[in-house]
């Protein structure tokens, strides 16, 4: 890091960082009360309110959404006619999946090899910090010179879409002249990266039944319909041979124009086993970034440690589809569950619920917002310029914040990079990428101010 004073503040506030982090990760904050107590969710929230009051937001409140979570609002009041920028993250969490698979214990910050593990570290209670971080830097070396309302979502992992319907009935709230979002994340770390497209998504949830009960599979197997057969059917056929997204009416053949991803740097990215082939075609950046992807969330049927030997009457699965931007998540939907209600054999009863939605974004990546953030990067990334790359993953308020404030600018950075390995077991954030990036908000504040 270089010797600008704004740097020299962050780095020497990065054992506070450490140390905030890993209260905030010890909160189980999964925003789904059936596995995780309410309790520990509300508990982050506070923590959050805490710390903005105690860096002079004013109005700080948490805002009771519709889908029964708390979003935590704040404003600090910057100069007389300075712009306002809104800063956003989330404290919900993925839950752990399976414990044993971590290292050290999910909700516990641990330091290993130059990273800090935990669930929540990157994605995105990372991102809380890193908002602070550059705030604290700002104060400390003449002030923060803009107005700033910060907003950090409690259920965005849930995609029940509790924020989304806040902000759209009251939409005074988080109006701002830019928006940055602290959920995205590095192409690579140590490449500083703008998210200039986001895959919107859908999920659904299927249900199929063949039967009264359960049946004999040997009296009866042969002929009584199998459930979970049927289903095993619905879902093959939203793939093709190669592995590529299947769905009647959505076009799948959309291509990426901008920064590549490399086949082999994929691989190791995702942990691809030796001798396994990626699936679908095109380049590895079409697939990720432009183009629809069906997945397979979790199938109820028995398991196999005490399973019997029985025809199933049902079975369900958990079905997500994410969407490219230019596609609309409604109508994929539709199409979705006309697929699979066209595609189950045997005449089986077939039922399909969405439980919830987000559409794609795509940034204005020549607006004057962006030029001060690239500014700021090639500060905080010494002989770096910043990149613009697509990414995978949905952030639903993306599209609610653009369709209230169509004027405002959208900005998606974040310490989401390949190696944080967000949503899966042993997540971590490299501190060198929360320093580094909160060098980079702290100056894109300052560079955007006097733009």
């Amino acid at each position: 890091m270089s010797s600008n004073p704004v740097a020299e503040t962050v780095a020497s506030l990065m054992p506070r960082a450490k140390a905030e982090l890993t209260e905030l990760v010890a909160f189980k904050s999964v925003a789904d009360f059936d596995q995780y107590p309410r309790s520990e969710s509300e508990g982050a929230a506070n923590w959050i309110a805490d710390a903005l009051r105690s860096e002079g937001f004013q109005d700080v409140a948490l805002l009771d959404t519709p889908d029964g979570t708390q979003s935590v609002y704040g404003f600090l009041p910057g100069p007389e006619g300075a712009k306002t920028v809104l800063l956003y993250a989330h404290y919900d969490v993925q839950p752990p999946l399976d414990e044993a698979a971590w290292a050290t214990p999910p909700f516990e910050l641990v330091e290993r090899d130059g990273r800090w593990y935990g669930r929540g570290a990157a994605d995105c209670k990372g991102g809380v910090v890193m908002h602070l971080l550059a705030l604290r830097a700002l104060k400390a070396n003449g002030g923060v010179p803009v107005h700033v309302k910060v907003i950090v979502e409690g259920s965005e992992e849930q995609g029940t879409g509790g924020l989304e319907r806040y902000a759209e009935e009251h939409p005074e709230l988080l109006t701002a002249d830019t928006i940055v979002i602290g959920d995205a994340g590095n192409f690579r770390a140590g490449l500083p990266t703008v998210t200039a497209t986001l895959r919107g998504m859908t999920l659904v949830r299927v249900q199929v039944d063949t039967l009264e009960g359960n049946l004999h599979s040997g009296q009866f197997g042969g002929a009584a319909p199998d459930a979970l057969a049927a289903l095993i059917r619905v879902l093959d056929s939203l793939r093709a041979k190669d592995g590529s997204t299947t769905v009647d009416g959505l076009a799948g053949d959309s291509a990426w124009d901008g920064l590549q991803y490399e086949e082999q740097a994929f691989r190791e990215d995702a942990k691809v086993l030796d001798g396994v082939e990626l699936i679908g075609s095109g380049t590895v950046a079409d697939r990720v970034w432009a183009r629809p992807a069906v997945t397979v969330l979790g199938i109820d049927c028995p398991p196999v440690v005490g399973a019997t030997p029985s025809v199933q009457a049902g079975a369900r699965a958990l079905v997500s589809l994410r969407v490219p931007p230019g596609v609309d998540a409604g109508e994929a939907t539709k199409l979705l569950q006309a697929h699979i209600e066209a595609h189950t054999p045997w005449g089986a009863r077939v039922s399909t619920e969405q439980i919830g939605q987000g559409q794609a974004f795509r940034a204005d990546t020549s607006s004057p917002a962006y030029a001060s953030m690239a500014e700021a990067m090639a500060v905080a990334y010494p002989g770096q310029e910043m990149q613009s790359a697509g990414m995978g993953g949905s952030i639903p308020l993306c599209n609610t914040l653009a369709s209230l404030y169509p004027r405002t600018e959208i900005l998606l950075i974040g310490l989401s990079e390949p190696e944080a390995q967000i949503h899966a077991a042993n997540e971590s954030v490299s501190p060198d990428e929360l320093e580094r990036l909160s060098v980079a908000e702290a100056l894109f504040l300052r560079n955007y101010a006097a733009s």
